[in-house]
């Protein structure tokens, strides 16, 4: 799984067609000019961005959101501010680019269901694996993907829910998942099951549900889903994953107050860092391949 190209062509494009507007031309004594207006819109898209000039809280500083606990393999240790996990390190990626050395960036708790409330935040974006979607859309605003993701079932071995093999085996079992996520929202809409889903304030309690067999699965972002059967649960395995809702492709975005002026940049420096490649090995470095794990159909 990977961050679409399309987000690097896509802020690039922009970028290319300001460059062209502004390449001199010759006039007729052999000389070259430039329109006044295009490098005018360019300096003016320059200085929207420049570290000095952006549109944060506090002046010199990043705030960053993220709900407690913050978990692994998103974050590590439970500390957002260590620049660990993969979340905390494209925060801090992000940051760079915009400006801002890592003690100048500062993180606040937000509650996972509150961060897409309607209202002000208390937070220049919040990171946390939040799935971009239209209805969240009309309340809050979003920066591109900066990861493609897909559900995935977890279930003790040797367990009922264990031996299902698709979305149709699903639906006589007892699920549960967090509150407020693309992962309940997968089980009412796509599964479907004959009984109510379980709903749980957080992962951990969704976990201890399925240890103690209240459930007989959880569903769970699949880099999570890894985390949980190889670590925290290893008499535990993922049965298979799937995509949410219509089929496409599930993307997370960071999450700003609906109309912030900060969108468009934090997007140029998403952009610069698919372009060069350290979205990719962040990935790579922090998250588990998808390899070996069955699609539900």
């Amino acid at each position: 799984m990977r961050v679409r190209r399309a987000l690097a062509t896509a802020a690039v494009l922009p970028l290319a067609l300001a460059a062209a507007a502004c390449a001199p031309e010759e006039d007729s004594e052999g000389s070259t000019a430039t329109d006044p207006a295009a490098s005018s819109s360019a300096s003016e898209s320059a200085d929207t961005c420049a570290t000095d000039s952006l549109p944060v809280r506090t002046a010199g500083q990043l705030t960053v959101g993220t709900d407690s606990p913050a978990y692994e393999p998103w974050f590590k240790d439970n500390d957002p501010s260590n620049g660990e996990g993969f979340e905390s390190a494209v925060a801090y990626a992000v940051a760079e680019q915009l400006g801002f050395s890592a003690d100048q960036v500062e993180w606040v708790k937000v509650p996972f269901n509150k961060s897409y409330a309607p209202g002000p935040k208390d937070f220049d974006f919040d990171i946390n694996q939040i799935s971009i979607n239209p209805k969240r859309a009309e309340a809050v605003d979003f920066s591109d993907g900066y990861y493609s993701a897909s559900q995935a079932v977890i279930a003790l071995k040797g367990t009922a829910g264990a031996e299902a093999t698709s979305l149709e085996d699903l639906k006589g079992l007892r699920l549960g998942a967090q509150t407020g996520t693309t992962s309940l929202t997968a089980i009412r809409d796509v599964i479907q099951p004959e009984q109510d889903p379980a709903v749980y304030e957080d992962t951990n309690v969704a976990k201890a549900a399925l240890q103690n067999d209240q459930v007989d699965a959880i569903l769970a972002d699949l880099p999570t889903a890894f985390y949980i059967s190889a670590v925290e649960i290893p008499d535990s395995a993922i049965i298979g994953q799937f995509q949410p809702e219509t089929g496409e492709q599930e993307e997370f975005g960071m999450l700003f107050e609906k109309g912030s002026a900060l969108v468009p940049c934090v997007n140029e420096a998403l952009a610069a860092l698919e372009e060069d490649g350290t979205l990719d090995q962040l990935e790579q470095q922090w998250l588990s391949e998808t390899v070996g794990v069955p699609e539900l159909q």
